[in-house]
């Protein structure tokens, strides 16, 4: 499969600088895969599509301030990192932008913080050794990274969060749970649908598009997930009953089918539950998932606008089917939907 035949070229204006106030807002698309049609209507409209007894899954993962700028000892020569992930204890895969920063380099990054390269990685990042949690110093010292196709400063870096975002740990924000608000979340629930919430701290593969020619040479980046035994139960439960699970977002989608897979047997396991199960998991996923990938886990899918090449189109255009997507994405391009992580979204039915 040529990683070519998911690219598409984008008007530079059409890529969303600021978000819209308020979250719910933003345009939607919904697009039903099975007979292929398309209505345009607002995110706050979502509740028409909705059915009693749906569960929404969302990613709670919330983005740290992951940029953090530092010097280098003893030369003073300035170094700026990108938090990617924790691979051990105070040890960091990070971005590093500098001249010569090479294995055994030291970092100042605060009077209270020195990180030394210990190792390259195969996609040109580095793992840093700091002498203590990097976690205190980010509240003073860090900044929340943007993705680099937006460039206007955010006045509110809350707004880079989802409203229900909880625990640390993104570089980047799960973009398709930005347009819900408190006040359309609790309609929600008044309607008799769920929410259930999963893990999935956003890494490298969010800034890098597919390089390769052939789709099936890419290697994902790796990505630490977790479903829990409660909301393993909770989805079980629903699944056994006939009703829909809806992922908010692409890494909703790759946390529930990591957990499909893992299959281990389940201590509360019910001859009334359905035998696809799934699993409670805590720990990293690769899973890639393109065109051919058959899903075990998800009915529908809420999604932004993503980028060309990207694994994230990718994604959708496995769910969706290929040709299905180019036209929608061209669609949206007439109708001058807003694209990427502050612009506008679509409802895969």
């Amino acid at each position: 499969m040529k990683t070519s035949d998911f690219d598409y070229e984008l008007p530079p204006s059409l890529i969303a600088q600021t978000p819209v106030e308020p979250r719910d807002a933003s345009r939607m698309m919904v697009l039903d895969r099975h007979r292929g049609t398309i209505e345009h209507r607002h995110f706050r409209d979502i509740l028409d599509y909705l059915q009693p007894g749906d569960v929404l899954v969302c990613n709670e993962s919330r983005v740290i301030p992951a940029r953090l700028y530092g010097r280098k000892v003893p030369s003073g020569g300035r170094v700026e990192l990108l938090l990617l992930a924790r691979r051990g204890e105070n040890l960091w895969e990070v971005l590093v932008r500098g001249r010569k920063v090479r294995i055994g380099a030291r970092i100042e990054v605060a009077p209270c913080l020195v990180g030394e390269v210990t190792a390259e990685t195969e996609t040109g990042g580095r793992l840093v050794q700091f002498d203590r949690p990097v976690e205190s110093v980010l509240d003073h010292s860090g900044l929340i990274p943007l993705p680099p196709y937006i460039h206007k400063p955010l006045s509110d870096p809350e707004r880079y969060q989802t409203v229900y975002a909880r625990i640390r740990g993104s570089v980047a924000a799960p973009t398709a749970g930005l347009h819900f608000t408190p006040e359309l979340m609790d309609r929600i629930r008044q309607k008799g649908i769920e929410f259930a919430f999963v893990l999935l701290h956003i890494g490298m593969d969010t800034f890098r598009p597919v390089k390769e020619e052939r789709v099936e040479d890419h290697h994902i980046h790796t990505e630490y997930c977790e479903l829990s035994s409660g909301v393993a139960h909770q989805l079980n439960r629903a699944r056994a009953e006939g009703r829909r699970l809806i992922a908010v977002g692409t890494t909703s989608v790759r946390v529930l089918e990591t957990a499909a897979q893992v299959r281990k047997p389940q201590a509360d396991t019910s001859a009334s539950l359905s035998p696809n199960l799934f699993a409670p998991y805590s720990g990293w996923t690769d899973l890639f998932i393109y065109p051919g990938y058959q899903f075990r886990a998800v009915d529908a899918l809420l999604t932004n606008f993503h980028l060309p090449r990207s694994t994230l189109l990718l994604l959708v255009a496995a769910f969706a089917g290929k040709d299905v997507i180019a036209r929608a994405y061209q669609e949206a391009i007439r109708k001058e939907y807003r694209f990427y992580s502050f612009g506008d979204c679509m409802l895969i039915l």
